[in-house]
């Protein structure tokens, strides 16, 4: 493509980035793409999968989603740079629950972001009939075989199949995440209307 006059061409419209040395684009600024995918709000879940000892490890994840219905899968991903990034290496399983709008998930949720070396001390979790450790009170749980890890930059994405899903009763509004801060949905009861303000009949 030819760049207008003054402007860089691996910044105009539809502009690939030049190669870099490892054969990769150049990109943007770290910190601008932080920023923008910053914006992109997210559900969050806490993932949590045993060392070989039976302890339990976990994270934090806005980087999850739905793969596919048959057969049942979903992704994660993961900081290879994370303390518990060796455990989720080697475990054949996983298990993710989904977490509820209100502060005590959101603390939870802030707690697993850390790097604290015992993150369950201060509780909040419970057993599964299938030895899995999870969220109390999660507003969803899937529990995951591992079918797949995949190195990508900095990260590692986990395939997971589900084996089992818990799905309580009532459902709930889900915690969201959003430009560096939670969020709230707005309800069925919020008002709701494309007329701007000040506009009359």
């Amino acid at each position: 493509m030819t760049a207008r006059p003054g402007v860089d061409a691996r910044s105009a419209p539809g502009a690939l980035a030049a190669p870099g040395p490892d054969g990769g684009g150049t990109g943007p600024d770290p910190a601008l793409f932080r920023g923008a995918m910053a914006r992109l709000p997210t559900g969050v879940a806490i993932v949590t999968a045993h060392d070989r000892h039976g302890r339990p490890h976990g994270f934090t994840a806005g980087s999850l989603c739905s793969l596919s219905v048959d057969p049942p899968l979903l992704l994660v991903c993961l900081a290879t740079s994370a303390r518990c990034y060796p455990v989720f290496a080697r475990s054949p399983r996983f298990a993710v629950s989904l977490l509820r709008e209100g502060h005590e998930h959101s603390e939870l949720a802030r707690r697993f972001a850390g790097k604290s070396p015992d993150k369950f001390s201060d509780g909040g979790f419970v057993p599964t009939e299938r030895g899995g450790t999870v969220v109390a009170g999660a507003l969803a749980v899937v529990e995951c075989v591992t079918r797949r890890r995949v190195d990508a930059g900095d990260h590692a994405i986990f395939l997971g199949e589900a084996e089992h899903v818990i799905l309580p009763e009532g459902g709930g509004r889900p915690a969201v995440y959003a430009d560096r801060g939670f969020r709230s949905l707005c309800g069925a009861d919020c008002a709701r209307s494309d007329t701007p303000r000040g506009a009359g009949p």
